[in-house]
């Protein structure tokens, strides 16, 4: 039986004003941590035996084309490819996907590492958990990226109850919580001045990166997770996607 947030946890009515200028407040807490052209100049006079013309031709020739037959090598392919989120109420869930434009219609963003393959989300589990989209590394099938959401949310709660009432919803992250060896926790504001909680999960089993914002009255929470020995080798692409993620529109 899935279990939906409880807007009421999530919610407060407290209006906070924060300067202008970007704030960031951390709390941590341990649970019970093309080659060069090289110029040749010769200096030596050559005395070449007597050399017909066509066999002076075909050498030429046979050096024209060696050099013309060279070629640069090819432009790396980008790593990365962005995912345009619609966050659509299951209600209103054309299938798989949707059936409207995905960019212009989009309310998040976040980045994809090239080869990774997208789960589709069943309209069952998006009315349940508010699961709106996944991708994963095909070789390493938990080490993936989502994001859910939940509508009705004007603003954000103490940031230990947002963790908290997310992990209700997700097995997943209630046992990552459960074993982590540290959990923390900051607030971050972007260009705009909205306001993102960014929590950070480790344990001796895996790591996760979540945001967490609030924006057009919803919770968006995007995760990245990973089992720790991936972790350590791809933290640096888990961390981009995770830092790629943001609202829009």
């Amino acid at each position: 039986m899935a279990t939906v947030f409880s807007p009421s946890a999530l919610f407060t009515t407290t209006t906070t004003t924060t300067a202008s200028s970007p704030t960031t407040t951390t709390t941590t807490t341990t649970p019970t941590s093309n080659k060069p052209h090289l110029s040749i100049r010769s200096t030596t006079k050559l005395h070449l035996p007597n050399i017909t013309t066509t066999a002076l031709t075909a050498a030429a020739l046979a050096a024209a084309t060696i050099i013309s037959t060279t070629t640069p090598p090819a432009l790396a392919a980008e790593p990365y490819a962005t995912y345009y989120g619609t966050a659509a109420s299951a209600a209103n869930y054309g299938g798989y996907g949707g059936n409207s434009d995905k960019k212009a219609s989009a309310e998040y963003i976040y980045d994809i590492p090239e080869g990774w393959k997208e789960r589709l989300v069943s309209k069952v589990e998006k009315g349940t958990n508010g699961t709106d989209s996944e991708f994963y590394n095909p070789k390493k099938r938990t080490e993936k990226e989502y994001l859910t959401f939940l509508g009705g949310l004007r603003q954000l709660a103490p940031k230990e109850a947002v963790l908290n009432n997310l992990a209700l919803s997700d097995v997943n992250l209630q046992d990552l919580i459960a074993g982590a060896d540290s959990v923390n926790s900051e607030e971050t504001k972007d260009e705009k001045g909205q306001v993102y909680y960014v929590y950070e999960i480790d344990s001796a089993s895996a790591h996760s990166l979540i945001s967490v914002t609030c924006a057009k009255n919803k919770l968006y929470a995007h995760f990245v997770m990973a089992p720790a020995a991936e972790w350590k080798k791809d933290q640096e692409t888990l961390k981009h996607i995770h830092e790629s993620f943001k609202t829009v529109g």
